[in-house]
């Protein structure tokens, strides 16, 4: 099937969705400790779903991985070990800037570092991006991608400086400006390592194809040992916290004070699972869409990183402003994010169009 980059362009907006709306369901988990929630939907994300969607798409999904090399599944595991500091802190991001703001300085760092290291590494950045027309018009939709970035985060930025604390706080229940942004340049930078995984697996994607797989399929093997790195990382922070808190009996309904309200209703555990279960298969569908997408983008594949953030901030923008995050914001600063979300929608047409021209 011949690369179509306008499908490509679609299959990565719906992954952007899915990725910006996937800690909304956390928003109504109640008297769960953060640990236990994230976990919980971490279990769903990076362990059940990449391995039930991959043996649904995987022709023989056994016998591909049964092949795959020992080096090539050490480092997308790794990768993924390190993309899961990235994951771990991107949810305590949103707890101190919320979607908005934590999404754009996140993403931002993380489109650069995803998008331009693996040509790079790969020693072909100057055949892909500057030699071509095609590579140069991609590069314009990147440098439009962080400047819609910086844009929204300038907008955010401008934002916490007039309103009072008081403010921020009926907003985003945890917000802390400062511990906020620490956080959320580490979570970008190591938030890129899931692009590296996905390039350490193209191997996987060319035995997948042998055993008879279809190319929208091909990469969701890649995903099942990419993510279960992260679960390694994640899994291990989360224990440690249960341990200290002694939060474990809250699965269950018993354990700390968290469990409990003042009144001593007890955490309501079937709408907690559910709400979990869909945060984590949202978290996991940004994946898959975005493998989907990767396909349909022909040579210039690593632009997919570029497409995956923009759609994301693009919708986590959206959210923002539909959780009131911006209310209390002047008018003036409610435009400027307007203008860095129209930047990023520009920015997507953009590199859509310079992979048409190569198709």
């Amino acid at each position: 099937m011949p690369a179509n980059p306008l499908l490509g362009v679609l299959f990565h907006w719906i992954g952007g969705l899915a990725s910006a709306s996937f800690y909304v369901p956390y928003r109504g988990v109640k008297r769960w400790s953060w640990e236990i929630f994230w976990l919980t939907g971490g279990i769903v994300s990076w362990l059940i779903a990449p391995w039930f969607f991959a043996w649904l798409g995987t022709e023989d999904l056994g016998g591909v991985m049964a092949q795959v090399p020992g080096s090539t599944a050490g480092l997308c595991i790794l990768f993924g070990v390190l993309w899961g500091f990235g994951g771990l802190t991107y949810g305590l991001t949103m707890r101190y800037l919320g979607l908005s703001l934590g999404m754009a300085v996140v993403l931002g760092l993380c489109t650069v570092f995803g998008t331009l290291i693996p040509p790079i590494v790969q020693g072909d950045f100057h055949e892909k991006l500057l030699a071509t027309t095609s590579g140069r018009i991609i590069l314009l939709g990147l440098v439009v991608t962080l400047a819609g970035i910086i844009v929204v985060a300038a907008a955010g930025a401008k934002k916490d400086v007039l309103l009072s604390d008081d403010q921020k706080r009926a907003a985003i229940g945890e917000f802390d400006f400062r511990k906020g942004i620490m956080v959320a340049i580490f979570s970008g930078i190591m938030s890129a390592c899931f692009a590296f995984g996905l390039a350490a697996g193209e191997p996987i994607k060319a035995l997948s194809a042998k055993a008879g797989t279809g190319p929208l399929w091909t990469g969701l093997p890649i995903l099942c040992l990419v993510m279960f790195g992260g679960l390694l990382t994640n899994a291990a922070w989360c224990v440690l916290l249960i341990v200290r808190n002694r939060s474990a009996g809250q699965w269950i309904g018993r354990g700390t004070a968290a469990a409990t309200d003042e009144a001593g209703a007890k955490a309501p555990l079937l709408a907690n699972y559910l709400l979990c279960a869909s945060a984590g298969a949202a978290w996991y569908f940004q994946f898959f869409f975005y493998t989907m997408g990767e396909s349909q983008m022909g040579r210039y594949g690593f632009s997919s990183w570029t497409l995956h953030m923009a759609s994301i901030i693009i919708f986590g923008t959206l959210w923002g402003f539909a959780f009131r995050e911006w209310k209390d914001a002047p008018p003036r600063i409610r435009a400027m994010v307007w203008s860095g979300v129209g930047l990023l929608v520009f920015a997507t047409v953009v590199i859509g169009y310079g992979n048409m021209l190569a198709a």
